[in-house]
């Protein structure tokens, strides 16, 4: 103990706590890579995130320029603002990458999810289910005597609902795809 009686790290407001007061915040984001579209590319910026223990809770690929052989990886990760940096300048560093943009500080974006629901049901179960459906605007893209598969898009918030209400009515499997985004212009 010291002189006057304060313990080191006894209080976040001490003198002695070098921790940083924001090391804590989780954030999420979302990051647009633009990538050579080659083989192998995919695994090797997903082994940046693997390789380091940072999580990937969203990915989305797609060809954004055939006649320049570029694709656009969406990644959606959480950690602390420093860890994202971090994620974003290691990005930078990779050969097959030509941009990182983070979405989630360069302004409004818009962001969608898709969802699959198999509901499983007879009778009163059945009809209820569809009346969801059409409420949510969620399309049948699978039926049979037995169960339906609903294909539905929108936000988190929509998607839940949609889970939580036709959970009751059957729900047995549901496949989830996380934010695809896209910055608008402005």
């Amino acid at each position: 103990m010291s002189p006057l009686k304060i313990e080191q790290g006894t209080s976040r407001h001490s003198a002695y706590d070098l921790r940083a007061s924001f090391a804590e915040i989780q954030e999420s984001h979302t990051l647009a890579v633009i990538v050579d579209n080659e083989p192998g590319v995919l695994a090797r910026v997903i082994g940046l995130f693997s390789g380091r223990g940072y999580n990937i809770e969203s990915l989305t690929v797609a060809e954004t320029d055939h006649a320049g052989h570029r694709s656009r990886i969406t990644i959606v990760t959480t950690g602390t603002p420093q860890v994202i940096e971090q994620i974003k300048a290691q990005l930078g560093r990779m050969v097959p990458v030509h941009e990182v943009h983070d979405l989630t500080v360069e302004g409004p974006a818009v962001q969608r999810e898709l969802a699959l629901f198999k509901v499983v049901g007879r009778g009163e179960a059945r009809i209820e289910a569809l009346r969801l459906a059409e409420i949510f605007r969620a399309n049948v893209v699978d039926s049979t005597l037995q169960s339906f598969v609903f294909e539905i898009t929108g936000n988190s918030e929509k998607i839940d609902a949609f889970a939580e209400l036709i959970r009751p009515l059957g729900l047995k499997e549901m496949a989830r795809t996380g934010a695809a985004a896209l910055a608008r212009g402005g």
